[in-house]
């Protein structure tokens, strides 16, 4: 059985994170989707609200859970529940840069291969913070983001 994490501060919860969760829904036995929380950091939204938008995102996905976990190397995480491979969407050559380093990291730290689902075309502009800048000015809709 292959179990995938799909990892990340989610905030807020935007329509290109439920697409690549779906997607990584239909590739692998089961998916964990986790707000991964840093105490060292101040985020815009609480968790509770997260994993609650996490939890819709989920619905009628039967192979996914939706967790949270705070400190702590993401390998850690990955070890502690039996993940197998790291699941980060990608929307351009940029993001692909940003995770290589790490996806190399958790490959060396724990074994766990990271497995990149590239963002559908139509979502590829949308990132967190830019939906909560415009959020802020009163700009997007509730069913963009």
């Amino acid at each position: 059985m292959m179990r995938a994490l799909f990892p990340g501060s989610f905030d807020p919860v935007t329509q290109g994170h439920q697409d690549v969760l779906r997607r990584a829904a239909l590739l692998f036995d089961e998916v964990v989707v986790c707000v991964m929380f840093n105490a060292n950091k101040t985020g815009r939204s609480p968790v509770t609200e997260r994993l609650d938008r996490l939890r819709a995102a989920a619905t009628g996905l039967s192979n996914v859970t939706v967790d949270s976990h705070t400190g702590g190397l993401l390998v850690d995480y990955c070890r502690r529940v039996g993940i197998d491979v790291v699941i980060r969407g990608v929307r351009g050559v940029p993001d692909v840069d940003y995770e290589m380093p790490m996806a190399r990291m958790n490959h060396e730290l724990a074994g766990v291969e990271t497995f990149f689902i590239a963002a559908d075309p139509s979502l590829a502009h949308v990132s967190s913070t830019l939906v909560t800048a415009m959020s802020q000015q009163g700009r997007v809709p509730k069913d963009d983001h």
